[in-house]
């Protein structure tokens, strides 16, 4: 048969011509990712140690070891909070370092980049950033956090916690009369407009190069409000769409406020999605729209997107199915997790602690995932708890969004996330961890002159002065965590009963209360043993067959009440990572324990109290991979690499 001779063969082949064209542009796209890295850098939470004040001669305070003058926060400040202050600067450094090592060119930060989006703190970011960009060519990507921008306008603030001459406090305020500090534990106040809070404006116009607004090299750049797609993009179009006017909306009737997120096309086939997920919803008695004292915190994240920036949901669908049509690797970030991060633990968090403990305000509600899922999201990283976590969701259309939850820099365990594009839509994702710090030491003599001066104070609750002597920055994050438990978490978090009992139990106590018969509760049996001289030794004997059915010894379980509840907050920030340092042997004692208290029921209170403590941390050491695994972006398949 002669081919020309069949009706139409010239469509025919300009058909086949085209499908061969496509297929082959679609196979050459993929195989230019294939390899491509984007490292997740999230709270990093910088602080400039070494920035100076533009309209104040005040240098902080003189380090003898290094002879020169440092803005830092106390040590007593640090190990109150939930985020280190200070050493987090030496540990960004040595992020970017092991990122310009490893030849990494995409970084997106997911937030909370500097202390309070202070303009000290901001610029200090600024020239660190640009060192990298112009040293490596690495191309950075930022999106907002709660803590960057505080509030949609700039506002004054300041700090009464830096370290100050002979040891004492230092405030530092951005205008006159906001503290009255007492002269007997503190420095006259430093005043200097450059420790307010910057807004979206001066915020985005210093970090204007790192994604906030379109560059020449990138190939694609869009906001929410722009109104182009893919195929009738150029960058003058981009440049009037970047104006900050033009990226504001309506968060309630009469209060306008800015939306930077944006998507980002730096590589052929690779959209980076840069969601702003800060939402300020206006107060009762908010009055001026311009004041940023008129809107509440953002820290709530996606719970409010639904009700108060239902754009986002558009603009993402609009974004995922443009991304599936071109056939362009999707990949969202923004400051706030999609999903539970508390390993779906989160209702029996409440029922044992209450509902206004750990930060419960912030998980988001189911429906953030099964919306954002259904818009096309694939993966999202995620950060704003300072926790390693991996979460998966599966609405009832059959999507999956996979949540990645970046850890901290300024926290244990400190690390970054790293994704790789393989083939056939698979991302390899590790996670970095940042131990070893050079300099992280830097500032320990400036903590002996404060530890000298609580001492002369006679001050209550002084921190530790061992975690001056942590030979690395993971030791170090390691000892500020259990300090913070010390000093923080035992007072805020725990029922008091559960607490008193917590810290006077031992290990081998506990095997033998999770088996014993009795209708009293445990603190009632442990102060009267005597009574229960049967029953103790009946539950022991139970207890030791469990064990041995599981080869473990008794006499192995040499850990206290606390050494558990330190090793659940372990746990409970950076997942599997916690193995490091609760070990494997001691992991697989707290698995058979849990089980023993897990298949025993009482509503005593201890008893009731003890049984969620034990579900709750099972459901921490058993949850979705969160250290190296592999995501499938069709599927939504997590799979281990361990």
């Amino acid at each position: 048969m002669n081919f020309k001779t069949f009706p139409h063969y010239k469509s025919w082949l300009a058909v086949l011509f085209f499908i061969f064209f496509n297929y082959t542009i679609s196979a050459q796209k993929t195989k230019n990712l294939e390899g491509v890295q984007v490292a997740f850098l999230s709270d990093v939470h910088l602080q400039d140690l070494y920035g100076t004040f533009s309209d104040n001669d005040f240098k902080g305070v003189l380090n003898t070891k290094t002879k020169k003058y440092t803005l830092i926060r106390t040590m007593a400040s640090q190990l109150h909070s939930t985020r280190i202050f200070n050493e987090n600067y030496f540990a960004f450094i040595a992020a970017l370092e092991d990122i310009a090592k490893r030849k990494i060119k995409y970084v997106a930060l997911p937030g909370d980049y500097t202390d309070d989006g202070q303009p000290i703190h901001v610029r200090g970011l600024q020239k660190i950033l640009d060192q990298y960009q112009k040293k490596y060519g690495i191309e950075f990507f930022i999106t907002t956090g709660n803590h960057d921008p505080v509030g949609p306008f700039a506002q004054e603030s300041g700090k009464e916690d830096f370290l100050g001459k002979e040891g004492k406090s230092q405030p530092i305020f951005s205008k006159d009369g906001m503290y009255k500090p007492n002269m007997n534990i503190e420095q006259p106040v430093v005043i200097t407009a450059d420790i307010a809070k910057m807004g979206y404006l001066g915020i985005t116009n210093d970090l204007k190069n790192f994604g906030f607004y379109p560059n020449k090299k990138y190939k694609f750049w869009a906001t929410p409000f722009s109104s182009y797609n893919s195929q009738d993009y150029n960058y003058l179009k981009a440049l009037e769409a970047s104006v900050l006017k033009n990226r504001v909306y309506e968060v309630a009737p009469g209060y306008e406020v800015p939306d930077v997120s944006y998507v980002v096309e730096p590589i052929d086939g690779l959209w980076l999605m840069a969601i702003d997920g800060n939402v300020y919803i206006p107060k009762k008695n908010g009055e001026d729209p311009k004041d940023s004292k008129s809107y509440s915190e953002a820290s709530t994240g996606y719970n409010n997107v639904l009700s108060n920036k239902k754009h986002l949901i558009k603009w993402v669908q609009d974004v995922s199915a443009e991304a599936k049509l071109r056939g362009k690797t999707l990949v969202a970030f923004s400051h706030f997790p999609m999903i539970d991060f508390n390993d779906d633990a989160s209702s029996e968090i409440k029922e044992l602690l209450g509902p206004n403990k750990w930060q419960l305000n912030r998980v988001p509600v189911e429906e953030v995932a099964q919306v954002f899922a259904d818009a096309g999201l694939k993966i999202h990283f995620g950060g704003h708890m300072h926790i390693n976590d991996t979460g998966t969701r599966t609405t009832k259309n059959g999507n999956t969004l996979v949540n990645i939850q970046t850890p901290s820099l300024a926290a244990y365990i400190p690390a970054y996330k790293l994704l790789t594009i393989q083939k056939d839509n698979l991302v390899d994702i590790q996670t970095i961890t940042i131990g070893n710090v050079p300099r992280f030491d830097e500032l320990f003599d400036l903590y002996k002159m404060e530890y000298q001066f609580l001492e002369s104070q006679n001050a209550k609750d002084i921190w530790n002065s061992d975690i001056l002597k942590t030979k690395n920055y993971h030791d170090f994050t390691d000892f500020y965590l259990k300090e913070l438990v010390r000093l923080r978490f035992l007072k805020d978090d725990w029922p008091s009963a559960f607490k008193d009992f917590i810290l006077n139990v031992s290990a081998k106590d506990l095997l033998v209360l999770a088996n014993i018969k009795s209708d009293k509760d445990f603190d009632f049996i442990l102060k009267n043993k005597s009574q229960f001289e049967k029953e103790w030794k009946e539950a022991e004997l139970k207890s030791e067959q469990i064990l041995a059915q599981s080869n473990l010894k008794k006499e192995d379980f040499n850990w206290t009440g606390n050494d558990l509840l330190i090793d659940f907050y372990r746990f409970r920030s950076a997942d599997e990572l916690a193995l490091a340092d609760v070990g494997l042997e001691r992991a697989k004692q707290y698995k058979v324990l849990s089980k023993m208290f897990l298949e025993n029921s009482d509503e005593k209170l201890l008893k009731k109290q003890m049984k969620l403590f034990f579900t709750i941390f099972n459901k921490f050491m058993h949850e979705v991979p969160a250290d190296h695994f592999t995501v499938d972006l069709k599927s939504g398949e997590v799979k281990s690499l361990k």
